[in-house]
């Protein structure tokens, strides 16, 4: 019994000693030290990350890429430059038409730049992908030329591999594209929309179906021809980034039947986004073109 005791008290002892040595205990096993910013990562915080919550990875990260595919990081200053667009024609498009409180609820989380392309098993380039509306991914930041922006309003079958890259279609067309999938995954549209074209989807061979010929079906791209889905979101960002000039010639080459089809998808469209979100896209268009028409008057080498 003594031997018990004595080892209790020992035991006790140690414990009471370890208690009482507090310098392990002050120190945090995390690092709390504030990161280090550049000029990039101080305006990417004050610009995306603060007022929406946005997560904008310029720097290449494999967690969040597909392993699949070899692509390289994209250049600096390339970054720089498109996170001036997307702020000034997409991001604040929708401030302005909408208001900041809409954007902070519901847009992406994180934005990813790839500075090379991605090709689709089908042999298509990847425009831009999205992971369940959380984050979108943008490709081919190394061909931008950040002193010669093109942004192609009035001609929607303008050649795509064309340089320079038309900005439209490579991005601001992407991102409008995705977001739309975002609000329509949060409320569901009407069943009528997919009612308008069912059974002339080219769900496998959509890739075949060229921009120019897709309206005469009734779809305002080839990819609008995919799925019901896709055709939603197309539909939508084709109006939204193309000027009256260029919707118009969109029409003329769908012919009448094509255009009644295109038009009937779009009047469903134009009444969801209020109803369901309060957004005029009528409004929200002419923002948009005005804003892809001011960016002639951006310094694209600057912060501001």
């Amino acid at each position: 019994m003594k031997y018990i005791k004595l080892l209790f008290i020992a035991f006790f002892t140690i414990v009471l000693a370890s208690c009482q040595d507090n310098g392990i205990e002050n120190e945090s096993i995390f690092d709390t030290s504030s990161p280090k910013r550049t000029e990039f990562d101080t305006w990417i915080l004050n610009n995306f990350t603060l007022p929406y919550n946005i997560d904008f990875q310029y720097h290449y990260n494999d967690k969040l890429s597909d392993n699949e595919y070899n692509v390289v990081p994209a250049r600096l200053d390339n970054s720089k430059a498109m996170a001036i667009l997307l702020k000034h024609v997409w991001l604040d498009s929708y401030r302005e038409a909408v208001g900041e409180d809409f954007v902070k609820a519901n847009t992406f989380r994180v934005v990813q730049l790839i500075g090379s392309p991605e090709y689709s098993g089908q042999g298509s380039i990847v425009l831009g992908t999205a992971e369940g509306g959380i984050m979108v991914t943008l490709f081919r930041l190394n061909e931008l030329d950040i002193h010669n922006i093109h942004i192609e309003q009035d001609d929607p079958f303008r050649s795509r591999g064309a340089l320079p890259l038309d900005l439209n279609h490579w991005y601001f067309h992407t991102m409008h594209h995705e977001f739309c999938h975002i609000l329509t995954q949060k409320k569901q549209y009407t069943t009528d929309f997919q009612a308008i074209s069912a059974g002339k989807y080219h769900s496998t061979d959509w890739i075949n179906v060229s921009d120019e010929e897709s309206g005469q079906e009734g779809f305002v791209t080839g990819y609008a021809s995919d799925q019901y889905n896709e055709d939603f979101a197309e539909t939508y960002s084709t109006y939204i980034t193309l000027s009256d000039e260029g919707w118009n010639a969109l029409l003329k080459k769908a012919g009448d039947e094509g255009a009644a089809i295109i038009l009937k998808k779009l009047d469903i469209i134009r009444t969801y986004m209020q109803d369901s979100w309060g957004i005029d896209i009528d409004k929200l268009r002419t923002v948009v073109n005005r804003r892809c028409k001011e960016v002639k008057t951006l310094d694209l080498t600057k912060l501001n």
